[in-house]
C-alpha cells in the first residue's frame, strides 16, 4: 500500500530516468561497433577514436564523487537536469564533428560530464522516492534496462551505422535529452539539498583525474610517439606524481576529518580491498573484448557494423541473463564464491575466444566461448557491489560506492588503452589473438586473487545489510549502474 506522502507520480518520473540513464549505457557499447567506419571517414588512426571512448570513460569516472556531492548540494533533481542538459549539448557537437578533436570535445568532455553528474542524481532521486518492495521494483526495472541496453547496444551501433550513420548514436541522444529535462522538470519532486556548508575536495578530484590521464595517456600513446620520445616517460610521471599527491592528501585529509573524496582508510576491509581489484580487473577484460572484437571481425572477417552487431549480442543476452540469476545464486554459494566463479568463467571464455580467433573463424565456433564469458560477466559483476559493500559501515556507504563506480571507469578505460596499444603493435589478425590472451591473463590474475577475499561466514541474505542488499540490489545489474 503507498504511503500517504507517496509522489503519485513517482514511476513516471522513474521512466524518465531510466530513459535518459541507458542513453549513458549504451553511449561506448553504440560506438565500439563503429569504430573501423570512424576511421575511415575521419581520416585518422585507430588510437585517436580510441581516445574519444577512453576520454568518455576518464572523465565520467573522474567526477563522479564530484557529481554525487553537487547532487547534495544543489540537489540531485537540479543536477540531473543540469547533466542531461550538457549530455544532449555533447552529443549535438558529436553528431556533426568533421575531426576527432571536435569529437573528443562533445563526447569525451562534455558528455562525460553530463554522464558523471545524471549517474548519482538519478540513483539519489530512485532511493529517496521509492520505499520497501516498491524500492526493490523500481531497482529492478532499473537494472532490467540497463542490462538491455548492454546487450542491444552493438547491434543498434551496427544497424546506424550500416544503414545510416554512426552519428546517428549522437543524434538520438540530442532527441532523448530535452525530454529528460522536461520530464525531471515536471515529474520529478522537488527535493530540499542537503549538505549545502559541505566544502567539494576539488584538489583531490583535480589530483586523481590529472593522475589517471596521464597514466592512460602514456600506456595508449607508447606505440604513437614512441617510448624514446620523452612525452612518454613525462606522462608516467605526471601520473605518479599526482596520485600519490592524492593519495597523502585524502589521508591527510581522513585524518583532519575534512571531507576526502576518498577514505583509504577503508581498504582494511579484505573484502572492500580486493572487491575494487576484481570490479578493475573485470572493467579491464570486458572493455578489451569490445574493443577487440569489433575491431577483429570488421577489418580481419570483413563484416559489416550490423553483423558484426549480432555476432556479440549472445555475450550481453549472458550478461543480461546470469546478472539476475547471480543475485539469486548467492543464498546458495555466497557472494565470494560466485565471484570466484564469475572471474574465473571470465577467463575461460577470453582464453576460449583468443585461441580460436583466426581469419576463417565461424560464429559458431566463437558461441561457447561468447557465452561462457558473459556468463562470468554476468555472475561476477551481479555480486561486485554486494561484497564491496558487506563490510562497510552504513554512513560510509556512499563513499564506497563512489569508490566502486570510478574503479570501474578507470579499468574500463585502461582496458580500452592497453587493448589499442597491443593492437597498434603489430598486423591485426595476430595482434588481436594477444590483446584477448593478455585480457584473458588479467582476468586470470584476478580471479585468483580473488582467492584472498575472505569466504562468506554465513548466507550474506541473512545479515542485515545482506537483506537490504538482496532485496533492493541484487534483481539489478550492479555491474551497468556502478
Amino acid at each position: 500500500m503507498a504511503e500517504p506522502d507517496d509522489d503519485p507520480r513517482r514511476w513516471l518520473s522513474l521512466a524518465v530516468l531510466i530513459l535518459a540513464l541507458v542513453l549513458i549505457v549504451m553511449d561506448n557499447t553504440v560506438l565500439n561497433v563503429a569504430i573501423p567506419t570512424m576511421v575511415r571517414e575521419l581520416h585518422t588512426s585507430l588510437a585517436s577514436i580510441q581516445w574519444v571512448i577512453a576520454g568518455y570513460s576518464l572523465t565520467f569516472a573522474s567526477l563522479l564523487v564530484i557529481g554525487g556531492r553537487l547532487g547534495d548540494l544543489y540537489g540531485p533533481r537540479r543536477t540531473f537536469m543540469v547533466g542531461a542538459a550538457l549530455f544532449g549539448a555533447g552529443s549535438a557537437l558529436a553528431s556533426v564533428a568533421t575531426s576527432v578533436g571536435v569529437l573528443i570535445i562533445g563526447e569525451s568532455v562534455i558528455e562525460g560530464v553530463g554522464a558523471a553528474l545524471m549517474m548519482p542524481a538519478s540513483l539519489s532521486i530512485i532511493s529517496n522516492t521509492f520505499k520497501g518492495h516498491e524500492r526493490a521494483t523500481a531497482f529492478a526495472a532499473w537494472g532490467a534496462v540497463m542490462g538491455a541496453g548492454m546487450a542491444f547496444g552493438p547491434v543498434v551501433g551496427g544497424y546506424l551505422t550500416t544503414y545510416h550513420s554512426w552519428r546517428w548514436a549522437f543524434r538520438i541522444n540530442v532527441l532523448v535529452a530535452p525530454i529528460a529535462v522536461a520530464g525531471a522538470y515536471l515529474l520529478v519532486r522537488r527535493d530540499d539539498a542537503t549538505g549545502r556548508h559541505e566544502r567539494l575536495d576539488l584538489p583531490g578530484a583535480l589530483l586523481i583525474g590529472s593522475g589517471t590521464f596521464s597514466l592512460v595517456f602514456g600506456i595508449s600513446q607508447s606505440e604513437t610517439y614512441g617510448w624514446s620520445d620523452p612525452v612518454i616517460p613525462l606522462a608516467f610521471v605526471v601520473a605518479a606524481v599526482a596520485l600519490v599527491s592524492f593519495v597523502l592528501l585524502e589521508r591527510r585529509k581522513e585524518q583532519a576529518g575534512t571531507g576526502p573524496l576518498f577514505e583509504f582508510g577503508q581498504l582494511r576491509h579484505l573484502r572492500f580491498r580486493y572487491g575494487l581489484v576484481a570490479q578493475l580487473v573485470l572493467a579491464m577484460g570486458q572493455m578489451g573484448q569490445f574493443f577487440v572484437l569489433p575491431v577483429f571481425l570488421q577489418d580481419v572477417k570483413h563484416l559489416t557494423p550490423a553483423t558484426n552487431g549480432l555476432w556479440m549480442l549472445p555475450v550481453g543476452l549472458a550478461i543480461l541473463v546470469f546478472a539476475q540469476v547471480g543475485g539469486r545464486l548467492t543464498r546458495v554459494v555466497g557472494t565470494t564464491t560466485l565471484v570466484r566463479v564469475g572471474l574465473v568463467l571470465n577467463a575461460v571464455g577470453l582464453l576460449g575466444m583468443a585461441l580460436l580467433l583466426r581469419p576463417d573463424v565461424t560464429f559458431l565456433r566463437l558461441l561457447p566461448a561468447f557465452t561462457v564469458f558473459g556468463i562470468g560477466v554476468g555472475l561476477a559483476s551481479s555480486q561486485l557491489t554486494n561484497l564491496i559493500l558487506s563490510e562497510i559501515a552504513a554512513d560510509k556507504a556512499g563513499v564506497a560506492s563512489g569508490a566502486n563506480t570510478t574503479v570501474r571507469q578507470v579499468g574500463s578505460a585502461l582496458g580500452v588503452a592497453v587493448m589499442g596499444a597491443i593492437l597498434a603493435s603489430g598486423g591485426l589478425a595476430s595482434s588481436a589473438r594477444i590483446a584477448l590472451l593478455v585480457a584473458a591473463a588479467i582476468l586470470g590474475t584476478g580471479a585468483a586473487l580473488a582467492f584472498l577475499i575472505p569466504p562468506d561466514r554465513r548466507p550474506v541474505a541473512d545479515t542485515e545489510l545482506g537483506r537490504d542488499l538482496y532485496d533492493v540490489v541484487e534483481p539489478v545489474d550492479t555491474h551497468l549502474v556502478g
